[in-house]
């Protein structure tokens, strides 16, 4: 399952030049600063821009061939598309809403019925409210759910954060969980933040001047030492974990993952359920030995990969913890110190960790 995208188009001072492969499920992030063509990539997925020699395929569906002459317009491409404002229809209800959408798709074509959209978002209680009586965080849930009635074979998604505040955005981020762990629908979603894209991605696309600067899984790339995206001070990883085990007398919860495990507050999950943890690589110190004497809980086992400067007063460290990658930020003088090295056995002290899901 893959989906297959090349487009160039041209506008007057831009040019969008791309050829792509990318998951045919889970969340694929366009990624990169204003301007860098990502709305526009997306557009063109939607059909809404015609790009000259282009082709689109969805997981075995061609939608756009130019060397065959094959070119299916957006309305009959089986697609959802959320835009930064959520564009619901003023004088219908939120159920009526949601049932234009599913008014296009005939019965035996529908991959995701109603009832499940409504309950994946949350909505039941809205249903006979008006859009001008909504919050903006449940506009936008109203919004995604009509994307869904339409059982797309894909949904784009246009920075469907970006007009609502962080309290907005702290509610709606849950929901966007929701659908990537429960839906089989690949989602392609632009943005900015490099919060949103480290806790909903699997697959990222950095995009620089309408161009593919680089592509591949969200781990591998946040840790490419010859990409932005490990540099500066947001630079870190994700994990992906799962609850190992509670530890009620110190009220903290065990985390396990493939490079060893990592203790934080106490969390209300069960055993077995899974959590994405972002440690960014100034929370991450180094040692030659592990320390017992430290107030630092999470030790971790680690080898040195690669090692880049970054100031004049800093390097980031490439650490592999048992085939998962890391970052460590310190300074050059530490660095010279340990006497860091391609392939040196390390310790990886981790000071903090944010909890993502």
């Amino acid at each position: 399952m893959s989906i297959e995208a090349r487009f160039k188009l041209g506008f007057s001072g831009f040019d969008l030049d791309v050829d792509l492969t990318l998951p045919g499920r889970g969340v694929t992030a366009l990624f990169g600063p204003s301007g860098s063509g990502k709305t526009t990539l997306l557009r063109c997925l939607a059909g809404l821009e015609l790009a000259s020699n282009g082709y689109l395929e969805v997981n075995g569906e061609i939608w756009q061939d130019d060397s065959k002459d094959i070119y299916l317009p957006t309305h009959r491409r089986p697609l959802g598309y959320v835009f930064q404002e959520a564009s619901l229809f003023p004088h219908l209800s939120v159920r009526r809403n949601l049932k234009y959408g599913m008014s296009r798709i005939a019965d035996g074509a529908r991959r995701v019925s109603l009832d499940s959209a409504i309950e994946l978002l949350s909505i039941g209680h809205l249903l006979e409210r008006m859009p001008d009586r909504l919050s903006g965080g449940e506009r936008q849930r109203v919004s995604i759910a009509r994307a869904l009635a339409v059982s797309p074979r894909i949904l784009l998604m246009d920075e469907p954060l970006a007009a609502l505040d962080l309290a907005r955005k702290q509610e709606i981020l849950p929901y966007l969980e929701r659908l990537h762990d429960e839906l089989s629908i690949p989602v392609v979603y632009v943005s900015h933040s490099p919060d949103e894209v480290a806790r909903l991605a699997d697959y990222m696309v950095l995009m620089e001047g309408g161009k593919t600067v680089a592509s591949g899984p969200i781990h591998e790339m946040l840790t490419r030492l010859d990409l932005p995206l490990a540099h500066g001070d947001e630079a870190g990883v994700v994990i992906d974990t799962m609850v190992g085990e509670h530890d009620e007398t110190y009220h903290l919860t065990r985390l396990d993952f493939a490079g060893g495990s990592i203790s934080v507050a106490r969390q209300p999950y069960t055993l077995g359920h899974r959590m994405r943890l972002r440690i960014h690589a100034r929370d991450v110190s180094l040692a030659l030995e592990r320390h017992s004497d430290s107030s630092i809980l999470n030790i971790l086992p680690a080898r040195v990969v690669e090692i880049a400067d970054e100031t004049p007063a800093h390097v980031v460290v490439r650490l592999d913890a048992g085939g998962v990658p890391l970052l460590a930020r310190i300074t050059r003088k530490s660095s010279a110190l340990l006497g860091l090295r391609p392939g040196m056995a390390v310790f990886a002290q981790v000071k903090s960790v944010a909890l993502l899901s």
